[in-house]
């Protein structure tokens, strides 16, 4: 049986950066850059008046002259107009370009300003340059600005804007099929029998997912071979980049997922791995089709699985080629100090839902919840985290540290 680090290893072997595409600015939010943006002119691209005031001459101010008439004013967005004589002051806004033959700025809180005639009340610096953001201070034409491998939020968005990108390259968003079974399951608008019980596994996996940047699509299959051979087939056909199926992966008689798979020409890479909750996980490929996770049905075995395992495969395939951060130092661990004791006997890898708060000292601490069993979704409602907890010791002290992943 494999251990967790081992299942991981044979589910990123799987992983191939998706072909990227490309999509208008407005829709790139999220997305991952599959190019590198640079820019296009200098970044400020002309010397830029960083205060409203004056703009004078450092060395008029500097030999003595503390009062100057306003030749003319100077708005931002308006084309630039050169100080004409040393000895006069342009009155300058924020943002607006610096008018040639002035090299300071003074802000009107340091001026006495009537009847068109500026009155200095501060002493000049010893250099010029003052409350000017001067071209390129920031960034030259030609610069790398967002490399391929950055996610775009609004600040990246803003940058590509300013550059002109106004469609760029983006990582295509992975396309999962998620796949509940049973007959004890019905909608979440019916109301169950006696030994039903409402669908809700799919829901936690969409919204995972989702929020890794997938796009997700809900299938529901009954226990009927026929029915899932059938809906099988056509999911695994459809150009899903992945297939996530919720329960009947298992040993039970109604288990029939995995024989069906391998009907269905999907090749087993692993069945069952050395950890609690979880251990029936399945995990396979289809020859130019999609990768199928199988996760176990309990709740709280399937969404910890999925963290697990099935994150950092989308996480991998969105990643472009050359993206200077690497999947592991996305989706790795940290480290957290148990508040309590743990005691657990199974020679398995113990996942444990917990919280994580930070002490004063800037350590996470991890206080386990009340959790009933895998079947207990109640027991993730508030956890931030699960630690991962080798199969030794039995006993887990409080005060030890052990890897957090996130939630």
């Amino acid at each position: 049986m494999l251990t967790p680090a081992e299942a991981t290893a044979r589910v990123l072997a799987t992983a191939r950066p998706l072909l990227p595409e490309t999509v208008a600015l407005p829709h790139a939010a999220g997305r991952m850059l599959a190019e590198t943006l640079t820019a296009d002119r200098d970044f400020p691209p002309f010397n830029r008046v960083a205060m409203d005031g004056i703009a004078v001459a450092h060395a008029a101010w500097a030999g003595g002259q503390t009062a100057f008439d306003i030749q003319h004013a100077q708005y931002a967005g308006a084309p630039p107009r050169p100080l004409l004589s040393p000895g006069q002051a342009v009155e300058v806004m924020t943002g607006a370009v610096l008018p040639a033959g002035t090299d300071v700025v003074i802000r009107y809180e340091d001026i006495l300003l009537a009847d068109n005639r500026a009155s200095i009340q501060i002493p000049p610096p010893e250099a010029p340059g003052v409350n000017i953001h001067h071209q390129a201070a920031d960034r030259h034409a030609g610069d790398a600005l967002l490399p391929a491998g950055t996610r775009l939020g609004p600040a990246e968005l803003a940058v590509a804007a300013t550059v002109g990108a106004a469609e760029m390259q983006v990582t295509r968003n992975a396309r999962v099929a998620v796949v509940s079974t049973g007959d004890e399951l019905v909608g979440i608008q019916e109301t169950p029998l006696a030994h039903q019980i409402r669908r809700s596994n799919v829901y936690a996996l969409q919204a995972l997912f989702a929020q890794a940047g997938a796009d997700v699509s809900l299938f529901h299959l009954s226990d009927s071979l026929d029915e899932l051979r059938d809906g099988l087939a056509k999911i695994l056909g459809a150009g899903f980049d992945a297939v996530v199926l919720s329960g009947a992966v298992s040993k039970g008689r109604a288990d029939h997922l995995p024989g069906l798979l391998r009907e269905l020409h999907v090749e087993e890479i692993f069945h069952e791995v050395q950890q609690r909750p979880g251990k029936p996980l399945w995990f396979g490929a289809r020859a130019n089709g999609p990768v199928v996770f199988g996760l176990p049905g309990n709740p709280v075995s399937t969404f910890i699985t999925a963290c697990r395992y099935v994150r950092p495969w989308l996480r991998a395939v969105q990643q472009p080629e050359g993206a200077p951060e690497t999947v592991a130092a996305i989706e790795a661990p940290q480290p957290a100090m148990l508040t309590v004791d743990i005691q657990f006997k199974p020679q398995l890898t113990h996942f444990v839902p917990v919280r994580l708060t930070v002490d004063t000292d800037g350590r996470h601490l991890a206080t386990p919840l009340r959790v009933g069993g895998s079947g207990d979704m109640m027991g993730l409602v508030g956890a931030t985290a699960f630690l991962e907890l080798p199969p030794e010791p039995a006993v887990f002290a409080a005060g030890s540290v052990w890897p957090a992943w996130a939630l």
